[in-house]
């Protein structure tokens, strides 16, 4: 065993003639902070990009498929389902890294009741739209069965829009459509979903897409976008440049007219993205603090243990050990205290984590934060390489401190008390 680490093992961080140090005591709980800090900004940052990354994943397609002339008016924003499939299909390269695929047909409209009325835009899906993130946030009544000509006119509305307007599950509901006349039809509210989106929830509602294609007469392979969920979703950018090429090659070969864009879902919801990106550089600063913090407490712990033991070090130095060795010495010996700091910290912060993950006892405004609670996501590779970054962090900056021993001279400790 190297003998500085062994006579570190041998010494105790309090002085053998005090039965404790106040300051030691303070710097270990100061230590023990930063890391409980720490752990719980990356867990709540995780967990709050995890959860809205979720959510906006869920309710919009990973790539959508739109016509170049979006936005004109609904006869020039429309894209051909089939089209889209057939090109799909024909490659037959890209078929396989996709989930689902869906034709929609989004259309603004009005929702009228006796007392009230909203704007809203109805999204119309086919049997292909995914429905389990939805079903899963039903409160009351069910998701329709699009493809039963039975429920051609059933839609699912939010909470937001059930309590302004005071519908719930079974209701009827007039939503009126406004283009060059008026067209009124008579839906009836399957059900009622919360997904604490204000940005879906406020806007959307959805049912079988025949509702739209009828009022704006169009055949049942036309749409306004075609929905493409992939089952891998690390490189988007790259499938919708790949997807895009795929459906320029098919026009060109087919001679079509129309013209495709490819858009992902970071690129659908900027907003929300960057907002994301801003919880990056808070945990970045919270980390930088939480550091500096730390590696000052630190300084203050070895200036305590130095002062406490100038007697010792004058006697190494007597007996010739150098200063790199004594120096060596005092860094692990304070290194017990940022070991059993972490242990401490890491108990505190990880069960502070698992109780918020699995209690929901820090509660949030939905309508602010998107979620009722404070989520949580708990990363090992994320926890090993904190704590990892800790002890170098720790250690450089015990490696600068530990300079004053060299200024320690013999003949002045013999004069110590």
């Amino acid at each position: 065993m190297n003998h500085e680490i062994y006579i570190a093992r041998r010494m105790k961080l309090n002085n053998e003639r005090q039965k404790g140090s106040p300051s030691l005591t303070v710097a270990l709980v100061g230590v023990v902070l930063a890391v409980v800090v720490m752990i719980l900004s990356i867990a709540i940052v995780m967990g709050f990009k995890g959860e809205i990354t979720g959510k906006i994943m869920h309710l919009d397609a990973h790539l959508r498929v739109t016509n170049a002339a979006l936005g004109i008016d609904d006869n020039y924003s429309t894209v051909n389902g089939r089209e889209v499939r057939e090109a799909i299909a024909d490659e037959g390269k890209f078929s396989p890294f996709i989930e689902s695929i869906s034709l929609i047909a989004d259309k603004s409209a009005i929702l009228k009741t006796d007392e009230d009325f909203m704007g809203i835009i109805l999204r119309g899906v086919d049997e292909g739209y995914d429905f389990s993130y939805l079903k899963s946030k039903m409160i009351d009544g069910d998701i329709p069965v699009v493809s039963d000509t039975a429920s051609a006119n059933q839609i699912v509305i939010s909470k937001l829009i059930a309590d302004r307007l005071r519908l719930h599950a079974g209701d009827k509901v007039y939503t009126y459509f406004i283009d060059n006349k008026i067209k009124v039809r008579n839906l009836t509210v399957s059900g009622v979903f919360e997904t604490d989106l204000d940005a879906f929830d406020n806007s959307y509602i959805v049912g079988g897409i025949g509702i739209v294609q009828g009022v704006n007469d169009w055949n049942s392979d036309i749409g306004t976008q075609v929905a493409i969920n992939m089952k891998d979703t690390r490189d988007l950018d790259s499938d919708a440049y790949s997807l895009y090429t795929l459906l320029a090659e098919n026009s060109v070969q087919h001679e079509s007219k129309n013209l495709f864009f490819v858009t992902t879902t970071q690129q659908n919801n900027l907003p929300f993205f960057a907002w994301l990106q801003m919880l990056d550089m808070n945990v970045v600063i919270i980390l930088t603090l939480m550091m500096i913090v730390a590696a000052f407490t630190l300084i203050s712990a070895m200036l305590m243990i130095v002062l406490e033991r100038i007697r010792v070090i004058g006697n190494f130095k007597a007996m010739g050990a150098t200063n790199a060795t004594i120096r060596r010495i005092f860094i692990y010996l304070t290194g017990k205290l940022i070991i059993k700091a972490l242990i401490i910290g890491n108990i505190i912060g990880i069960g502070l984590a698992l109780l918020q993950k699995y209690c929901h006892i820090v509660r949030l405004d939905p309508s602010a934060y998107y979620m009722p609670y404070v989520p949580i996501h708990l990363s090992i590779p994320a926890l090993l390489m904190l704590n990892a970054g800790i002890i170098i962090v720790s250690y450089l900056t015990l490696l600068g401190a530990s300079h004053i021993i060299s200024t320690i001279k013999p003949t002045a400790t013999m004069r110590f008390e």
